[in-house]
Parts: C-alpha cells; structure tokens; sequence
C-alpha cells in the first residue's frame, strides 16, 4: 500500500471535475437555449452563425425597406389620382367652352375655373412630398443631359398610287387614309391647323388649291419642325424643352359650305405624342434597398408632373378653337399620368412580392441558424442528469478513495 501517491483519489478528482465542467456546460446552454454560447462551444459553427445572423438581420431590414417604398409609392400615386380628377374636369370645360351656345362672358367664367384647375396641378406637383423629398416636381426622375424636343407622330397615310407617302409633296386632293380611302379633300376647302405652344393657341387656315400639298401644312406648325417618314407625318417641336413643346395638333377640313369632313379632320387629326420633351436635370431617381447584400436594390424614376411637362400650362378656353385644341391636350396629358400612374402601380405589386420573398427567406434562414445556434432542450437536459449523476457518483468514489490509505493503519495494531 502507498499512501504519498493516492492514484485512485486522483483519479476520481479528475473524473469529478470533468464531470461538474460537462454539467456547467449543459446548464449554461440550458438556461441560455443556445448551443453556441462561446466561440469555444463550436469555432466553425459560431462563424456559419454570425454569417446566417447578418443575411437575416438584412432580409428584415429589406422588407422594412421594401414596405417603405410602398407607402412612398402610395404617396405619389394618391396625388395623382387627384391631379387626374383635375384633368377630367378641365376636359370637361374644355368640351363645355367648345360648344358656341356660350358667350363670351360664359368662357370667360369657364376659363376662371380652367386657371386655377391648373395651379393646383402645379401645386401638387411642387408640394407632394415623402420624408420631405419631393415626388412628382421632377427631382425622382432620371438624368436628362440633353434637353428633348417633343416628337407628334400622325398615322400612316397613301398617296394615289396606294403607296405609303415618303414626300411632302404629295397633293393634298390625293391623299389616302392607311386604308387606302380617299380622305375627300377637295379644292375650295379650308384647313384649319391648331396647337398649342407654351400656353398659346396657335391657329393657321390653310386654304385647298389645285397644287396644295402636305408641305403647305407642314408650313403652318411654325413651331415645329415637319418631316415624311414610312406614310406618316412627323412633328418635331423647333425647341427642346416642356416649355415650347408642340401640343395638341388638329387640323379640321371644311368644305365651301363650312360643313366639316368628318374622315378627313379625324385622319389629319390623328397625331399622338410618341416622345415627351424633357428638361436637363440631374439624376435623382430613388434606390430601394430590397437585398440583404450589395447591389441587391430597385430603382424608381418619377417624371415631373407639372404643367408644362403635362402640356397644360396656361390653356386657353377663350374660343371655340381654343377649346377644341384643348380637348386634345388635356387627353395627351391625362395619358401621361395614366402611364404614370401605371408604372408606380407595378412597381408597388412587384415590391408586395419581394416583401413576401423576403419574408419567407428570412424564416427558412432562420430555422437554419436556430439548428446551428440554438440547443436541443431535451438531448441537452439528457446530457445534464447524466453528468449531474456522474459528478455525484464521482463524490461519493472520491469519499471512498480517500478511506482506502487510512488501512494502513491496521498494521500498526
């Protein structure tokens, strides 16, 4: 027997240490829930964790991001459904002031209204704001580094061989619809061409003769800029700009007895916009960060909605011709908002579906850090009642070890 060296008492100290260490352990992340409380618990787990923690943290944030940019939307939407409630009614007094059972006095009145119909347009596009950033001013769209002209495209017209016109001299008598029916135009008849140009109504009767031609027309659009291209008429505003953009262009054909032809005012009428004037201006389109990570965003530009953008700044209603040419304008600028409004539409639906992407890869990501991070209560809880009986086993040997050297004291008897 040796009594210097008590090897079973070590041994079952170290036993009992490593048991109460083990039981520490399980009761730390027992009352923790995590499986991960130190980077000692688990070096490559932790860094997989904290890595899953960040792209969970961001989705969050993104879909709180994402909601955001819907209510910035909801804003700039809602002030344009008034601004085309605006429109309509002053369609309205447009086709109310075109009709000459009114007097003069009676327009007049129709144009007080049509006056601050238009203010308003401009002051819901200077004031609407989101977080103090104006939406509909212009300052959301994107950059313009050459100022644009204004493009009115008309439609596709045939001369008398049935081809499509590539010249402005084609006659007007021979001119043919794209069906190729005769548009009825006949020597004596008047043509009476009308736009609108930064607020004024410009007016110009061109009277039919045996060699009138398209060119004679193209004459009359002193403001713009006429070119035959593929049976159409193309009309180029002379400046760039919204201010002297060429609007609302009609041309109504009048017979020796004033009766109006009908197919023919329609066909010469035709001209729609097929490209907006622009103004310069710096890039100040919106960036929505709708990722977890770097460049994962969507970007979103707001034309300016103003006015002279819509083409209905100053609009005149003080004459029939006045007002029949602002029917015309008031349409185009009711479709830019309409197109407007359509594209913040869109961009609202697709950003509901990123909130309902980011939110389900959020949960998935989180069910897989919660299995690398958190602890399984019941195989932990397990793990602690099997250490909590080894270290008291391992208390009670220890009592038992260090009884073992006093047996020597038998022999001294």
């Amino acid at each position: 027997m040796r009594i210097n060296h008590n090897i079973a008492a070590l041994n079952t100290y170290r036993q009992l240490n490593s048991a109460t260490t083990a039981q520490g352990k399980s009761m730390e992340k027992l009352s923790s829930g995590l499986r991960i409380n130190r980077a000692g618990d688990d070096a490559a787990g932790l860094a997989i964790s904290e890595k899953m923690r960040g792209q969970v943290r961001g989705l969050d944030q993104a879909a709180r991001n994402s909601q955001d940019g819907i209510s910035l939307i909801q804003t700039a939407e809602g002030a344009l459904n008034e601004t085309h409630d605006i429109l309509q009614r002053m369609r309205e007094l447009s086709v109310q002031a075109s009709n000459d059972t009114n007097t003069d006095g009676d327009r007049s009145n129709i144009q007080d209204e049509m006056t601050q119909l238009t203010k308003e347009i401009d002051r819901i596009a200077e004031t609407t704001q989101f977080n103090t950033k104006n939406l509909l001013d212009g300052s959301l769209g994107k950059a313009v580094n050459t100022a644009e002209a204004n493009v009115n495209t008309s439609s596709v017209f045939k001369n008398s061989a049935g081809a499509a016109i590539s010249a402005d001299t084609t006659l007007l008598s021979n001119l043919k619809d794209s069906n190729g029916n005769s548009l009825g135009i006949a020597k004596g008849d008047k043509i009476q061409v009308s736009y609108v140009e930064d607020g004024t109504t410009k007016s110009v009767e061109v009277a039919v003769a045996s060699t009138t031609d398209i060119a004679s027309l193209a004459a009359a659009i002193t403001d713009g800029t006429v070119t035959i291209s593929a049976g159409k008429i193309v009309v180029t505003a002379s400046t760039a700009g919204t201010a002297t953009a060429v609007n609302g262009i009609t041309m109504s054909v009048k017979d020796t007895n004033g009766n109006v032809r009908a197919a023919a005012t329609n066909a010469l009428s035709s001209f729609s916009e097929t490209t907006s004037a622009k103004n310069v201006r710096t890039d100040g389109s919106a960036t929505f960060q709708i990722g977890a990570n770097t460049n994962q965003n969507l970007n979103l530009d707001i034309e300016a909605m103003t006015t002279s953008s819509l083409g209905v700044k100053g609009l005149q209603l003080q004459t029939q011709t006045q007002a029949n040419t602002a029917m015309k304008v008031i349409d185009t600028a009711i479709q830019k908002v309409s197109t407007e409004r359509s594209k913040l539409g869109s961009v609202q639906n697709r950003l509901e579906h990123t909130i309902n992407n980011l939110n389900t890869s959020s949960e998935n990501l989180t069910a897989a850090e919660s299995r690398v991070r958190d602890v399984d209560m019941a195989k932990e809880m397990m793990n602690q009642t099997k250490n909590s009986i080894l270290s008291q086993a391992a208390q009670a040997m220890l009592a038992q070890a260090n009884q073992q050297p006093q047996g020597v004291l038998q022999l001294l008897r």
